[in-house]
């Protein structure tokens, strides 16, 4: 047994079952007389829509596939080593499961070496060696291609990235190194930190092979053959492929500078693993393989023993595991099929839905408003924005041209839901013309047709009690931007039946949204919570504490953007009102900003200028503010906020309005973008020990989102 093999075994034994990936050599003559050629083929043996992944064991095998064609090559057998994956699949990096419950620093260095010392292995053969990204690489499948000599992509890829940082960790088995030696160090700074931290934006095929990660591109069709003729045209000189050195001057740190920008702008210094990670990049502008790698290691066994990485995979596994199997949600089978689709409304929100309905659905969507000027400015934008996706390649014409003529606006309900199977109103937040829509709805749609409101804080049921059948209305709460953020609250009014509720699942799949079954409470989940947050922040600042003091106050948690700030996105008119819905409620506990509400009776719809480049308020605004004498520091407002939310957390979970705290850390995680470094909410205030002294218990069982005790 070998020495890697040997480190590896002693790693397995702190891992779970795994699911193996097996490292398969055949040998293959290359076309034009280039000689004898070994391909090792990464594949764990189940069906295409697996990931193949790399724990202890993983490696192992690799290892051993690398042993024999070392043999073949010491002995002149061969002339080259290719690398390649199953039909779609490259490799998707670590077996995150065994990362996961590792618990102990020695275990978790041991991960990092073992995976250099077996990558390695592949720069260090007497041949050259080939990595064919043939479908979907990330992480340490990335970076098993980056110790090759050459790399070819496929122009279909469309997963592509090295997403460590976004969930806690650094790109540890050479990415961190290699890549900056490769394209250079702002390249790589783009793909390990922009892109990680823009929630985990993937690479195409093409944009791997224009960043120079990839030698060659050809078309999926032929991939492999193609890339083997390359090669062989490469083994024989036909073809020299030039890299250009990488500027490791003042670019080098102007990348790094810039990288540090974004991560301070993305999570505000409260998660180290972007930090880390261009610390590395920062060490390695020497080209110093050695010492990148063993800062990898070490940096590796940091973070994997570290709250961000365990929060991180937290909340990973609950957008890819539990955002696709909603809990509550009734039986498929009972979902009825959508083959029109209605919205009352053409104003923004409307126009965003339509377009949303109509590029997922593929069916016919029409729009109605009081006048025709709004219906045409509403169809109108819908065109525009296809027209768009035309332009940028996304799609052909001809598809464009369907999807145009699927949206269409009539001033006439009547006519234009008589036919409808779902029709969701985006009207104005206020329940007597809700009510009075329904209604007009209820007299002519079909029978079988789902009645949907996108209401943001008002009751479903009130909504529904004047109608004959109030148990085919369902809240359907899309977040703004409608394209960007994932959530859909699907809320169950109290005669909502099975087949409706059913049916709005449904749709939200085939809309693929992230949908989560809500309880008809006041303000749901999201704004519920974000509007009791809200409120100590208002509080303290309508008590005397300076604005930006207040609006600093959160930053150590690394939130998306400051609560002012998110109070401009909302807007101060939408945010009062729901504070007031929330008000009527639960007086005790959701006041209303009397500063808020002369702010909103002016007509002032942000809070801040921006004209110096940073955020300051407005002037105007302050002028309106009447405040007290009672200054809090930062960290008493932050203590008041996260005291505030974690009341509320444990009355919602009382309530009822949500099945468990994993589907709250969900809904803020994919409604109001929270980073995955916090897990959500939950996770975070159980650590800092806030869920105990505030609601006298845990949300989440001890070790969830942590280091198993």
């Amino acid at each position: 047994m070998s020495k890697t093999a040997e480190l590896l075994k002693g790693a397995a034994e702190g891992f779970p079952d795994e699911v193996v990936t097996q490292a398969t050599v055949r040998h293959l003559d290359l076309p034009g007389g280039a000689g004898r050629f070994a391909l090792i083929t990464l594949d764990n043996g189940f069906d295409h829509t697996k990931p193949t992944t790399f724990g202890p064991q993983s490696l192992t095998n690799l290892d051993a596939a690398i042993d024999q064609v070392a043999a073949e090559a010491e002995a002149g057998e061969i002339v080259g080593v290719g690398l390649t994956g199953k039909p779609f699949i490259f490799a998707v990096g670590a077996d995150l499961k065994g990362v996961e419950v590792l618990k102990r620093r020695e275990d978790a260095l041991t991960i990092g070496i073992g995976g250099h010392e077996v990558f390695k292995r592949l720069s260090a053969l007497p041949v050259p060696t080939f990595a064919y990204y043939n479908g979907a690489a990330m992480g340490g499948g990335v970076e098993v291609g980056l110790h090759c000599t050459y790399r070819t992509v496929s122009r279909s890829i469309a997963a592509f990235a090295l997403p460590e940082v976004f969930l806690g960790l650094v790109p540890g088995w050479g990415g961190c190194t290699l890549l900056p030696n490769l394209i250079g160090a702002d390249r790589a700074v783009t793909v390990i930190i922009e892109n990680a931290l823009n929630q985990n934006r993937m690479l195409s095929g093409p944009k791997v092979y224009e960043l120079g990660i990839a030698d060659a591109i050809f078309e999926a069709a032929d991939f492999l053959e193609q890339s083997l003729v390359w090669t062989s045209a490469v083994l024989r000189g036909e073809i020299e492929v030039v890299r250009q050195d990488p500027d490791r001057g003042e670019a080098w740190d102007q990348a790094v500078a810039r990288g540090r920008a974004i991560a301070d702008e993305k999570v505000h210094g409260a998660a180290p693993a972007a930090y880390r990670a261009l610390d590395i990049i920062s060490q390695v502008r020497n080209g110093d393989l050695r010492e990148g790698f063993a800062a990898e290691d070490q940096a590796l066994a940091d973070l994997i023993m570290g709250d961000e990485l365990r929060s991180g995979l937290y909340a990973f596994n609950l957008v890819q595991r539990r955002a696709k199997r909603p809990v509550g949600a009734p039986d498929k089978s009972l979902a009825r099929k959508v083959s029109k689709v209605g919205i009352v409304g053409a104003g923004l929100m409307a126009s965003q839905l339509a377009l949303l309905f109509v590029r997922r659905l593929e069916v016919p969507v029409v729009l109605t408003d009081i006048d025709q000027e709004r219906v045409d400015k509403g169809v109108g934008w819908v065109h525009e924005q296809i027209d768009m996706q035309l332009l940028k390649g996304r799609i052909n014409q001809d598809k464009a041209n369907r999807l145009k003529a699927a949206v269409t606006g009539s001033l006439d309900k009547a006519e234009a839901f008589s036919d409808a199977d779902f029709v969701i109103e985006a009207v104005f937040e206020e329940m007597g013309v809700k009510q009075q829509v329904f209604a007009e709805l209820e007299a002519v749609v079909p029978e079988h047709a789902i009645l949907a409101t996108n209401t943001s804080s008002l009751s479903v049921t009130e909504m529904a009690s004047k109608l004959k059948h109030p148990e085919r209305v369902v809240g359907f709460h899309f977040f703004n931007p409608v394209a960007v953020l994932p959530l859909l609250e699907i809320v169950r009014a109290e005669q909502t039946d099975d087949a409706s509720l059913a049916t709005a699942f449904s749709v939200a799949k085939s809309l693929k949204k992230s949908a989560v079954l809500v309880k008809d409470a006041p303000a749901f989940v999201v704004n519920r919570i974000l509007t009791r947050f809200m409120g100590a922040v208002l509080g303290a600042i309508d008590e005397g504490t300076p604005v930006e003091v207040a609006d600093r106050a959160l930053a150590p948690l690394g939130l998306p953007m400051s609560p002012v700030v998110l109070l401009d996105l909302v807007g101060p008119a939408v945010a009062h009102h729901v504070a007031g819905t929330l008000h009527k409620a639960f007086p005790d506990r959701f006041g209303t900003s009397e500063n808020l509400g002369r702010v909103v009776e002016a007509g002032k719809r942000t809070l801040y200028v921006y004209d110096s480049g940073t955020p300051e308020l407005d002037p105007e605004v302050a002028a309106l503010f009447k405040v007290g004498d009672t200054v809090l520091t930062e960290e008493q407002v932050r203590a008041r906020a996260l005291e505030a939310i974690a009341e509320e957390i444990g009355l919602m979970l009382d309530e009822g309005v949500v099945a468990e705290a994993q589907d709250i850390d969900l809904c803020l995680i994919t409604g109001a973008g929270w980073p995955f470094h916090l897990g959500g909410i939950t996770p975070y205030l159980d650590r800092e020990g806030i869920s105990e002294r505030v609601v006298g218990r845990r949300f989440l069982p001890v070790g969830t989102a942590g280091v198993p005790e």
